[in-house]
């Protein structure tokens, strides 16, 4: 598409609106989805309520998980007649584990202008009042439901150093609390939770800690927020020779993997430089 055809095109606003107060929308916001030509919202009930509070008259046309793609050839036709949409999730920032990702990448691949209103976002209000690093964080949004594919990305997150961010429901809570700690240790943490709401909470402690006090309530209510340090694993004493020497033998006997790969696999366990144990695996072996 050329500048002149981009020019007549409409523009795509990604509006963020509040996760909670409704206070806390940007002036820009409001007046963006007042003057758009339709909002496309993930809850046309939920925007509603929005809507009504700032005195919006707009129209509104639903735009969620199990139509978005469905709607794509409808948005475009609009956005190349010129027609202005504001795309809002139900809560903070679309596409943000919300809706609207299809829309945006369809929108910004025919060329046509796709314009960010930046506001509230669960997770980056939630790590600002954390109390964990802030300097590298990595969002994983909603692990997988299946157990199997949840625990191999937790797997995956072993060495990453930055503070690792997940939103979960409050019925599954309790079950990713005890698989981090299995998977990734006992590290400092802290959950939110009905962040900006009447009864908003902030958790901090160990994240065997949070799941104390969690599994001491008879319920978890709101939509919660995790959030992980990393955590220097503690060091492991390095092994006497003659002990070093039998878990060696034992490696050997055991695999039937060359002495490169066992040295490899047991560098980290057993707290020694892979070249020393490579050497040593090479003398036993040939003894």
């Amino acid at each position: 598409m050329n500048t002149d055809e981009a020019f007549k095109s409409g523009t795509l606003y990604v509006v963020a609106t509040p996760v909670g107060n409704l206070e806390d929308i940007t002036f820009r916001a409001v007046r963006i989805l007042k003057e758009v030509d339709f909002i496309a919202a993930e809850d046309t009930r939920h925007t509603a309520r929005l809507l009504s509070h700032y005195d919006i008259k707009n129209s509104v046309i639903s735009c969620h998980e199990h139509n978005e793609l469905q709607r794509l050839d409808l948005f475009l036709d609009k956005l190349s007649q010129g027609k202005n949409i504001a795309l809002v999730s139900d809560a903070g920032t679309p596409t943000i584990s919300d809706p609207g990702y299809q829309l945006v990448k369809r929108v910004a691949q025919e060329g046509i202008r796709v314009v960010p209103i930046p506001g509230p976002s669960a997770a980056i209000a939630g790590l600002s009042v954390s109390g964990l690093p802030t300097d590298s964080f990595l969002f994983m949004g909603f692990l997988h439901r299946k157990k199997g594919r949840r625990q191999s990305a937790l797997e995956g997150l072993k060495d990453e150093k930055g503070t690792l961010i997940f939103y979960e429901s409050p019925r599954r809570i309790i079950v990713l609390l005890e698989e981090l700690i299995s998977i990734l240790g006992d590290r400092p943490a802290m959950v939110a939770r009905e962040i900006t709401k009447i009864h908003e909470e902030f958790l901090r402690g160990t994240l065997s800690q949070i799941l104390e006090i969690l599994q001491s309530r008879p319920s978890v209510k709101g939509e919660c927020v995790i959030f992980v340090a990393w955590e220097e694993p503690t060091p492991v004493a390095a092994p006497i020779a003659d002990e070093m020497d039998r878990i060696l033998l034992a490696a050997l006997a055991n695999s039937d993997e060359p002495p490169s790969r066992i040295a490899k696999q047991l560098s980290r366990k057993l707290n020694c430089p892979r070249k020393e144990i490579y050497q040593r695996l090479i003398t036993l072996k040939s003894c």
